[in-house]
């Protein structure tokens, strides 16, 4: 059996927060739930890979952009969407790891 290689667009933390900030964007966080309730980037929706599914996207904007803490989880979903035919996936190179080195404020708690 062969297997369509895909490739998944990854954008940086400040391209992702200019995105999100002019509703360009939905931002997906894939960590597990007591992962995204520890530490979140504020309007990410929490959607863990351990029960992804596709057809649970939010909608209304033309990009989902996944992350996790470090960008593996976030590439391995927008790899399912586009496999599921969900082309406008983007992943946020570095997870929120890099957004928190570039500076970007999260929540705690």
């Amino acid at each position: 059996m062969f297997f369509k290689r895909v490739s998944v667009v990854e954008l940086d933390p400040a391209d992702v927060h200019t995105m999100v900030t002019r509703g360009e964007a939905h931002l997906v966080d894939v960590r597990e739930d007591a992962e995204h309730r520890a530490e979140r980037i504020d309007g990410a929706v929490c959607l863990p890979l351990s029960r992804f599914d596709p057809a649970a996207l939010p909608s209304g904007a033309s990009v989902v952009i996944f992350h996790c803490l470090s960008g593996k989880r976030s590439a391995m979903a927008a790899m399912q969407c586009q496999r599921a035919g969900v082309a406008e996936v983007r992943n946020m190179r570095g997870g929120i790891a890099a957004w928190k080195a570039a500076g970007l404020p999260t929540r705690r708690g």
